[in-house]
């Protein structure tokens, strides 16, 4: 029998079983969670960046991640492109830059509004 793990997404709140070895990234497509990208998997954009409190669930960092991510190491930061899981892992997804822009505006405005 094959074994599976649960990888459960935040903040989503969303919880997928997959083979060992699928990288983050494509557990988080299967999850329907929205992983940004652009290089097509190949460690080049670095725009798949999550954080993993907890990385026992994670293969260890290959020399290419280790090299792009730098000191992030440190703080839990993986590539979900190249993050493999071999057991049971909770990945933290960043705001999209963007939506966090557009949510800081918008609370400047609701913050405006309330002295007029």
């Amino acid at each position: 029998m094959m074994s599976v793990f649960d990888v459960h997404f935040w903040p989503d709140n969303k919880k997928i079983k997959v083979r060992p070895g699928t990288t983050l990234l494509d557990a988080g497509n299967k999850a329907k969670v929205h992983i940004r990208t652009r290089c097509g998997a190949k460690a080049a954009c670095l725009m798949c960046k999550v954080k993993v409190g907890d990385q026992s669930g994670l293969a260890p960092l290959n020399t290419n991640e280790r090299l792009k991510l730098g000191s992030l190491v440190d703080e839990g930061v993986r590539l979900a492109c190249q993050a493999r899981v071999i057991g049971d892992v909770e990945v933290n997804i960043p705001e999209d830059p963007l939506k966090a822009a557009i949510r800081a505006q918008l609370a400047r405005q609701a913050e405006d509004d309330d002295f007029i």
